[in-house]
Order: C-alpha cells, then sequence, then structure tokens
C-alpha cells in the first residue's frame, strides 16, 4: 500500500464522492428509456445498472491514462489542485441533478481539473492537443453520431417491425431494449469509472505515492468501480424523468435504436482511450429516436436548456476549481475551509431537492409540456391558407340566414 499523507487521502475520499455524484448522476444515461418504456421496473433497472457498472470499471483504463498521463503535465500538479478540480465538479454535478438536467459529469471533472491547473500552475501546464483531440472534437462529435445512428436505426427498426406480429414485437424490442441498456451501463462503467481512476491515480503520482506514467492500482480501480456503482443503486430520479420523458416519448422500438447506437458510440470511445461524455452520446441518441418515428417530436425548449448546460459546464466548473485551489493555496486551514464550504453547499442542494421528491415512485409521473407557440412563419402560413371546405360551408351556413319557409305561420308581433 502506497504512504499516504492527510492531504493525499483527503483527496482519494473526494474523488470517490465524486465517482458517487457522476453514478446517480448518470443513472439516466442507460436506464431513462428502459425505465419509460415500463421494460424495467425503476428499481431493478437501477440495480442492473450499478452491478454492470462495476464490471465495466475492469475492461479497460485507456481513458483513466488519458487523465492521468496526457491531459495534464503531471510535474506541475500538488494533491491541492486535484482537490479543488474535484470540488468544481461535484457542485455542477449537484446543481445539474438538482434542476433535472443531463449535464456531463465527464466534462465537469476536465473542466474542474483544467481551471484548478491554470490557477496553479499556468496555462502551460495543460495540454492543449489533448483537450481537444481527446475532450473537445468528441464532446461535439458524440451526440451528433450517436443521434444520427439513433435516427437511422429507428427508422430501421419500424420499417422491419411492420412484417412482424404486433405483440410478439413488441415482447421482443422491450427484450432488446434490456439488453442494450444493460450494455450502456457495462458502457458507463468503462468510460466513466475510469475518469475516477485517473484523477485519483494523478493524485498519488502528485502526492509521491506512485512513480510517474503509473497505471492505476488494483485498488484504485476496485474503489472507483464500487463507488459509481453504489451512486447508480441510488438514481438519480429527477435525470431520469427529463431524459425518458421530458426530451420525446419513446415506444419500445425506439428506446432499443438510442440505446444500443449510444452504447456502441460509448464502447468504441472507451477503446480509443478518448474521454467521452456518455451524456452527450445518451442524449444525441434519445433525440435522434425521437426525430426517426414519424410522428415523433423532440421538445427543444428542454432540449435548447439541456444545450445551455453543457456549454457551461467546462467553464462553470472550471471557475469554482480556481476558485478554490486559490483558496487551498493559504494551507492547511485554506483546505479546511473549501471542504467545509463543499460539505455545506452538498447539503444545502440535498435539502432543496427534498421540497419536491422524486424517486422510483412517481419518476414516470410526468406532465406533459404545454404546446410550445407557434413560430411566426407558421402563424403566417396560417393566415393565408384557405379553410377546408366543410368548415367554409358551416361558417357561411352561420352568417346566412335560411329563406322563410311559405307555409310557416306569420310570426306574431310583439306589441
Amino acid at each position: 500500500m502506497e504512504s499516504f499523507s492527510l492531504i493525499l487521502a483527503i483527496v482519494v475520499v473526494t474523488a470517490l464522492a465524486f465517482d458517487f455524484t457522476n453514478g446517480f448522476h448518470d443513472t439516466a444515461n442507460a436506464m431513462a428509456t428502459t425505465i419509460s418504456t415500463g421494460a424495467l421496473r425503476p428499481k431493478v433497472a437501477v440495480a442492473m445498472s450499478a452491478v454492470l457498472n462495476l464490471v465495466g470499471a475492469f475492461l479497460s483504463v485507456e481513458v483513466a491514462n488519458t487523465i492521468s498521463k496526457g491531459l495534464v503535465d503531471e510535474a506541475g500538479i500538488r494533491p491541492e489542485v486535484i482537490f479543488a478540480a474535484l470540488v468544481g465538479a461535484i457542485l455542477w454535478n449537484l446543481l445539474t441533478w438538482l434542476v433535472g438536467l443531463p449535464s456531463s459529469s465527464s466534462h465537469a471533472l476536465m473542466g474542474g481539473l483544467i481551471g484548478a491547473t491554470v490557477a496553479s500552475a499556468g496555462f502551460g501546464a495543460v495540454h492543449g492537443d489533448v483537450l481537444v483531440t481527446k475532450v473537445l472534437i468528441p464532446a461535439i462529435a458524440a451526440p451528433l453520431v450517436a443521434g444520427l445512428a439513433a435516427m437511422y436505426a429507428t427508422r430501421l427498426t419500424y420499417r422491419m417491425g411492420k412484417m412482424a406480429d404486433g405483440k410478439s414485437a413488441e415482447k421482443g424490442y422491450r427484450a432488446g431494449q434490456i439488453a442494450s441498456a444493460g450494455l450502456v451501463s457495462l458502457a458507463h462503467g468503462t468510460n466513466d469509472a475510469q475518469k475516477t481512476m485517473g484523477i485519483i491515480t494523478l493524485a498519488l503520482v502528485a502526492g509521491g505515492a506512485v512513480a510517474p506514467d503509473s497505471d492505476p492500482p488494483m485498488w484504485v480501480i476496485l474503489s472507483a468501480g464500487i463507488a459509481i456503482a453504489l451512486g447508480t443503486y441510488l438514481g438519480g430520479w429527477r435525470i431520469i424523468r427529463t431524459m425518458g420523458k421530458g426530451l420525446t416519448d419513446l415506444q419500445p422500438q425506439q428506446g432499443f435504436a438510442a440505446q444500443t447506437s449510444a452504447a456502441t458510440v460509448i464502447l468504441a470511445s472507451s477503446h480509443l482511450g478518448f474521454s467521452l461524455s456518455t451524456t452527450h452520446s445518451v442524449s444525441g441518441s434519445v433525440m435522434g429516436a425521437g426525430l426517426g418515428r414519424k410522428g415523433g417530436v423532440v421538445r427543444w425548449s428542454t432540449a435548447t436548456r439541456m444545450f445551455a448546460a453543457w456549454g457551461l459546464t467546462l467553464p462553470a466548473a472550471a471557475f469554482v476549481a480556481a476558485v478554490a485551489e486559490w483558496v487551498c493555496r493559504a494551507g492547511d486551514w485554506g483546505t479546511a475551509v473549501v471542504a467545509v464550504f463543499l460539505i455545506v453547499s452538498s447539503a444545502a442542494i440535498w435539502k432543496i431537492s427534498r421540497r419536491e421528491i422524486v424517486d422510483h415512485t412517481n419518476v414516470n409521473d410526468h406532465e406533459e409540456p404545454a404546446e410550445e407557440p407557434s413560430g411566426v412563419v407558421t402563424q403566417a402560413m396560417a393566415a393565408v391558407t384557405p379553410p377546408p371546405a366543410g368548415a367554409a360551408t358551416e361558417e357561411l351556413a352561420t352568417t346566412i340566414p335560411a329563406p322563410a319557409d311559405p307555409a310557416a305561420p306569420p310570426a306574431k308581433t310583439a306589441v
């Protein structure tokens, strides 16, 4: 076992706390569509996801190495810097969970690490080429690729389903959806648990506990896998509601296509060492599946709020981490102040969340949002479009009086 200082122990515990928040924040990535379509009961779904997240943590260390060896210069990093990075990431995860927005835990961690590193050692300590090629480009490409794949997969699925018996096909799609949800959970553990492994390994290198360029020790892999599995089992019900019902209404065929497309993108990126956001991939695939069904819609008001959260994730987490790193420079008391701030803020967010409890009993009780107002073009087209023939006849009948019947007795006149 490596020799530990107090600050290093604090960093490891904080990293596992982030991994825990990552688990319940991103449960929706794997199980939202499965729960919303009724393929699995909510508690069964999150339990299955938790187990597969734990298994996935042992499949690869490529993403962990990207974070611990590639993103920032190990030589210029102190354990306090990593602690500050984790503070920024955890607070952003909790805030977006509170409002039910599926933002990226991965980018929160990346943003926190970049902000704290820049505050400590300057921009030169961040490897810009790795940031662009393995973080930023995948962030843009992942939802587009997953969305297009899900849209065409949905169309193909419905086209093939026309030749199958309705009830039998629906049962088959539900079974396929469960299998694909398990694949997404496995992929999430493979990609996201590694981020915590990488951050802990970077802290161990910074604290002199392990040699530079080391792979994550086995106890790090195990602890990160357990932490994300426990968080997943807790269930991020607020984000599950948004992902499963708030973006679009999914049928089993769409859920199967969305999850299969997302899992393929995530597993491929994990193999290549890309620090991909599973949230971006799954959200893109859900929207693509919504557009792929004839008559399906995407609620763009919800999607716009989600896109705004995506854009704010990196800079917001970086800013909080940079401030936390500045306070930590004061020494032990500065680190203590940041730790107390993190605990108090987390407790306050949890208390606010109790005002409206969302759990497995009401996660699917989602009121349909009101129809969005028509745009200017739509209103103009409606104004110049002639009414249907039937509507015109009815309108004339109500405005032009019918001719008097000559056989009818004359109307009495009031005196």
